[in-house]
């Protein structure tokens, strides 16, 4: 029996009187019916920023949601499918890598695409007019976590926008269920595996329609061209379906009714727990641990991943799918048990499908309101009825889809918004000739008196037709909603600003940076207007009409539960620490509970079997407790995830092992760029080895730059001859203003002396990097301050710039809306007097190291070995990546693994280039003061206009101050050569193994 203190009993007093007050808030809200506004009028408002363009075959083709409004309704009287045999292709591009392949057991054929370039077509007969939906038989090629992407064209050009990138889903599972449990009694999250095989999908798009998407054929001869995307993929056949849609619940119904049903029978219910799903189309939809009353099960302090989906589980598209089993032919209702308290007063929607069809048109974009915990539903009309589904005997699969298709139309509302707002704002700085970036701007003149009417004659014009899209936006979203949301009123601050601009137009140039915030402000909420996240527990199949018993926890349940949950606390182990054996070598980890449990897995399965060394695998929430320990004398034996100054910085302490006198460190050498192992450097050894590496390359909207004459920069004289067309458009080149190391390694200015004892900044090479990196920011005026390079990036008002490895993801998974619209390239470099252009930047590291009060050196070496290995690296990688897609992405610094990775073909050769001329930074005494003196040094020359020359000598004054404290500190007599190691030449990727000079 569990006892509650006095301190206990008084935290439920207070959560009683909270809970109270909340309950009774909730009770007397008033409730705002908002009027509902068709899709249809949020659509017809003006785009007044359409421009005239191409689709590689004719003019830009429709959205789908607009074409379909001209779409007849569907009929029941077309024939029957139009199959076209994959491997009887028309026509093919010379770059795409088709062959036809013989499948297993029958002698049929099937058209493999082996890359992710080109195009195929095929030429078929249509019977008849009508409208037809697209069925693919397909089996996507591993090597992949992300859908397989291609594009659709008719006759040579594509029917709609949407056509342009289609997706092919995967199918995927837990590797394992149950799951296993680690030595406290936590679930470990399984790696997620690919279900093979042929798959049979209607080509569909949750963000425009919850029904497969309809295409507009005449009766004919017509040509399918499928275009090049991404993923490779075998292809059986493509079958043009005549389009049916869903019919309406009663008539579902009365169908179902006429068919004739078996006895009702005893009443009869099942729980089918959401995380014991089949399959589901992304790896990221993940399992959850959920800590609440009436959960199941119950994890009762443990981490138990007991439900599925939440944040994990919200783009459109994305379904789980789960097997059921009706006992008998009959009716039954469908409850879930779910939670959506992501979006504030908004609503999610999920497409439900039976076998793989929706049964009756109510169950497309089913409406689920947000809830402030776990509660239990059934699918049901608007009065509260439940939905009766007539099942045949056996099993069933019932498949919850991620649906957008209501707020999809406020989404392109808000871009066609944010695009206006973009062009409103270079009309005002083109005539202002105030090309700031970020919240002040510069070149700002307050006293002048502007007659702005004069130089925009249509500025009355524009503001009043943005105000009408955002306010038409804004009632649309209350509508769907029927609620204010935070969305909603972000959007009404944005009226309010152009509401202001429009009374007084003439100070519109004073009051710029309003229009920034605003324009960010849209951009925020424009990310998430779409995503529809939702956390399931589990489904219930039922009888209609049978008492289950389950129901929603109830506000005393809940407090109950809370304070069993905090006792539990006191008698119950959190730390792994507890139950580490004493022989086995003690790894300390600064990553997620995800990343040690896969290791840990790992270890289990390999590590150990292979040398017969056991391992302890600790978290280390925070890199302070490294230092206490260390102090006490109760430090691990290694250390993973650190930051890669770490290993030299406790170096110079004594704190750390050096590596090179170790048996096979050459080897081990070899997985690296060696000017990256610069930063493990000092005084002759070498302490610590890289795990991930970072790299900055070259951003750039394709689109854009083609549009306006430009090709991606080579050189930074290049860079600088693109900037006034850039610039006339009120467009801007991004460089990270912190960012000074790029051009000092370009410039070959080292920043300390050959014995890491006094600064080179003084030296001719270090003057002239200083000056060209100052002068990109006051002569070439590029934006000093940009919040989100990112969203400016979308926007296209900075459509070229330099940013790190996470703008590649994020531009792969955030932002859609660009998708296929932008490349990656290697940074801009100098050429050199052989004509080869040199990259050379930082790659920052994570790293691993073994600590110098180590009683078990040798056996973590032989860890650090086997951890830094090629196929252990790739294994890593691959799994990890298994849990939640692309967006974490292992870049290891394991050269050889890294390029094992699912690379598109354009970016992975852009990637060698830019990673060959890695080089970071030695790390000295006093190396922290560096970032500090230079960015003081940046402040004088950029902000306050002083000298170059002069403002370089000051901070190299003060930099050579602090490392000569440092040396004292450390005992370091003034002769020391602390041999500092710098890149020589760019790495070479032909060299077999790695090996360079």
């Amino acid at each position: 029996m569990i006892r509650i203190n006095r301190s206990v009993a008084t935290l439920i007093g207070i959560i009683v009187l909270a809970a109270g007050f909340l309950a009774y808030r909730s009770l007397t809200a008033e409730q705002i019916a908002y009027p509902v506004m068709a899709a249809a009028a949020l659509e017809s408002v003006p785009d007044k920023e359409a421009e005239a363009g191409t689709d590689g075959a004719g003019a830009v083709p429709p959205a789908y949601r607009e074409l379909a409004r001209s779409y007849p309704q569907p009929g029941d009287g077309l024939g029957e499918a139009v199959v076209i045999t994959a491997s009887s292709y028309s026509g093919k591009s010379s770059d795409a890598a088709i062959e036809q392949t013989e499948e297993e057991g029958g002698g049929d054929t099937a058209l493999a695409w082996n890359n992710d370039q080109g195009w195929v077509e095929w030429h078929f007969r249509i019977p008849e007019d009508g409208l037809y939906q697209l069925q693919i038989q397909y089996a996507p090629q591993s090597g992949s976590y992300d859908s397989i992407m291609r594009g659709f064209q008719i006759d040579g050009s594509y029917p709609f926008e949407e056509a342009k990138s289609l997706a092919l889903d995967r199918y995927w599972k837990d590797s394992q269920f149950p799951y296993v449990k680690n030595k406290l009694g936590n679930e470990i999250r399984p790696v997620q595996t690919e279900i093979g095989g042929w798959k049979s999908g209607t080509i569909s798009n949750y963000a425009v329609s919850s029904e497969p998407l309809m295409w507009q054929l005449s009766g004919g001869e017509h040509v399918l061209r499928m275009t090049a995307g991404s993923g490779q993929l075998k292809l059986a056949s493509l079958s043009w379906t005549p389009a049916k849609i869903a019919p309406a619940y009663e008539q579902y119904l009365s169908e179902a009714e006429g068919t004739g049903t078996s006895a009702p029978g005893e009443p009869w219910f099942h729980i089918y727990e959401a995380e014991k799903f089949s399959s589901k189309s992304k790896p990221g939809i993940q399992t959850a641990s959920v800590r609440e009353p009436a959960v199941s099960p119950d994890p009762k302090g443990r981490i138990v991943y007991n439900a599925i989906g939440g944040e994990r589980w919200k783009n459109a598209g994305e379904w789980v799918e789960w097997t059921m089993e009706a006992p008998r032919d009959g009716f039954y209702e469908i409850e879930l048990k779910y939670a959506q308290t992501w979006r504030s007063k908004s609503n999610v929607y999920r497409t439900v499908a039976i076998d793989g069809k929706v049964p009756f048109r109510e169950l497309l974009h089913y409406k689920l309101p947000e809830t402030g915990h776990l509660e239990l539903l059934p699918l049901q009309d608007g009065e509260g009825r439940p939905y009766r589904i007539y099942l045949k005997r056996g099993a069933h699969t019932i498949r919850l889809t991620a649906d957008a298709t209501q707020l999809e139309p406020a989404a392109e509302a808000m871009k066609k918004s944010i695009a206006e707002l973009n062009s409103f704002d270079r009309k005002i700085r083109q005539i202002s000739g105030n090309y700031g970036f970020g919240r002040g701007g510069t070149n700002i003149d307050v006293n002048r008196t502007w007659n702005l009417a004069t130089y925009y004659p249509g500025i009355e014009e524009d503001l009043n037709a943005m105000l009408v899209r955002l306010n038409q936006t804004a009632a649309y979203l209350e509508g769907v909603h029927q609620n204010r949301t935070d969305a909603v009123t972000s959007i009404r601050v944005v009226v309010d600003t152009l509401q202001d601009y429009l009374n007084d137009i003439d100070g519109i140039p004073d009051r710029i940076a309003d229009l920034s915030v605003a324009q960010s402000s849209l951009a925020l909420w424009l990310n998430q207007q779409t995503d529809q996240p939702l956390m399931l527990d589990y489904i219930v199949l039922r009888t209609p009409g049978a008492q289950t018993g389950l129901k929603t926890a109830s506000t005393a349940s809940y407090l109950w539960y809370s304070a069993v949950d905090f006792a539990r606390t006191f008698t119950m182990s959190y730390n792994e620490k507890s139950l580490n054996k004493e022989d086995a070598i003690t790894i300390w980890v600064q990553r997620g509970r995800d990343y040690a449990d896969l290791l840990n897995q790992m270890i289990e399965q390999e590590f150990t079997p292979q040398t017969g060394i056991t391992v302890n695998v600790n978290l280390m929430p925070n890199p302070n407790a490294l230092i206490l320990s260390n102090a006490a004398g109760d430090q691990p034996d290694l250390v993973l995830g650190v930051s890669g100054d770490m290993p030299v910085d406790y170096a110079m302490r004594g704190a750390v092992e050096d590596l090179s006198g170790y048996e096979g460190f050459d080897e081990v050498m070899q997985r690296f760029i060696p000017g990256v192992m610069n930063g493990y450097r000092f005084n002759g050894g070498v302490y610590g080895l890289p795990e991930i590496q970072n790299f900055s390359a070259l951003y750039y909207r394709s689109d854009i730059l083609s549009g306006l004459g430009l090709e991606p920069p080579d050189t930074w004289e290049d860079v600088y001859r693109m900037l006034p067309t850039l610039q006339e458009q009120g467009m801007a080149f991004y460089y990270p203003p912190k960012d000074f190391a790029t051009l000092f390694l370009e410039n070959k200015a080292s920043f300390y002396n050959k014995t890491g004892t006094g600064t080179l900044l003084g030296e001719k090479n270090a003057l002239h990097a200083f000056t060209q990196w100052s002068e990109l920011f006051g002569k070439y005026l590029f934006p000093q301050d940009v919040p989100s390079f990112l969203e400016h990036f979308r926007k296209g008002d900075v459509p070229i710039g330099i940013a790190d490895f996470s703008t590649y993801i994020m531009l792969n998974v955030a932002a859609p809306d660009i998708a296929g619209q932008w490349k990656m390239a290697p940074l801009p470099g100098i050429k050199n007097s052989g004509g080869v252009v040199e990259r050379w930047a930082q790659q920052p590291t994570s790293a691993a190291m073994i600590m110098k009060k180590s009683d078990k050196k040798q056996q973590a070496w032989q860890f650090m070995k086997w951890w830094t290995a090629t196929d252990v690296q790739r294994r890593y990688g691959s799994d990890i990546e298994s849990y939640y897609g692309l967006e974490y992405r292992w870049n290891t610094a394991n050269v050889n693994a890294l390029l094992s990775m699912p690379w598109p073909q354009q970016d992975l050769s852009a990637m060698k280039e830019q990673l060959r001329w890695g080089s970071n930074v030695p790390i000295v005494p006093g190396h922290y003061f560096l970032p500090r003196i230079m960015d003081f040094a940046w402040n004088d020359a950029v902000l306050r206009a002083v000298p170059a020359k002069e403002a370089l000598e000051a901070g190299a004054s003060d930099l050579e101050r602090e490392m000569r404290r440092k040396q004292d500190d450390f005992g370091l007599p003034p002769d020391t050569d602390l041999q500092v190691p710098e890149a020589l030449k760019p790495y070479d990727f032909s060299i077999a193994g790695g090996a360079n000079p």
